[in-house]
């Protein structure tokens, strides 16, 4: 009887310290206080359908405390990786740039291993910022990146950028690398003003499918 009882408070202890664990885990996800207890059902959800693709929950969802806000954001950033007709490895790189041209120390620590898993270099990564001058992106690669400048500049995008863009991109596909870009360029913002904190933990998000 006496075990018994002792392994009730055990667990009770568990039960009662699991939502301090949790908000100590959030404390330095960003500006904003840890997430509020029990988790409101829409992120419930999401973090759980963010676990069983492959993902972590990591600091820029812990920031959720507009649920259905969040839930668009995630919706939008899974379209972009599952959905698109325009390769994900192009993709990937369209979203490298954009967080380079906002100045997202976030979304660059969360997508450099990305770019790796998309069969991009050490060295062409570190020529990402660079690439009129270097000699490792190919012809449809420097379109794209072209467009991406202009776009996250300010999105006057010149005649001849886009004339040779659309040499290599449908019509869908351009759209869907603007939504990308804008999607981006608008989350590097947010990480910035919030300040969301880098992940130093490995945690990384939903990659995508190969």
């Amino acid at each position: 009887m006496r075990v018994q009882t002792y392994v009730c408070c055990v667990l009770l202890g568990l039960v009662a310290a699991a939502p301090f664990a949790f908000a100590e885990e959030q404390a330095s996800a960003s500006r904003l206080p840890p997430l509020a207890q029990p988790l409101d059902p829409i992120l419930q959800d999401m973090f759980d359908k963010r676990r069983a693709l492959g993902g972590a929950i990591i600091n820029l969802t812990l920031t959720g405390h507009a649920p259905k806000f969040t839930r668009a954001s995630a919706a939008m950033a899974f379209a972009i990786r599952f959905e698109t007709s325009t390769p994900r490895r192009l993709i990937e790189l369209v979203i490298f740039r954009t967080a380079q041209i906002v100045g997202s120390d976030y979304e660059l620590n969360q997508h450099t291993p990305l770019m790796k898993m998309w069969r991009y270099s050490n060295e062409q990564i570190a020529e990402v910022s660079d690439w009129r001058r270097s000699m490792l992106f190919d012809d449809k690669q420097r379109a794209l990146l072209g467009y991406v400048e202009q776009m996250a500049n300010g999105g006057n995008v010149d005649d001849p950028t886009f004339a040779e863009f659309s040499r290599f991109f449908t019509p869908q596909q351009i759209i869907e690398i603007s939504y990308t870009v804008g999607t981006y360029y608008s989350t590097g913002l947010l990480t910035k003003a919030l300040k969301i904190q880098v992940e130093n933990d490995g945690r990384l998000t939903v990659p995508g499918e190969c």
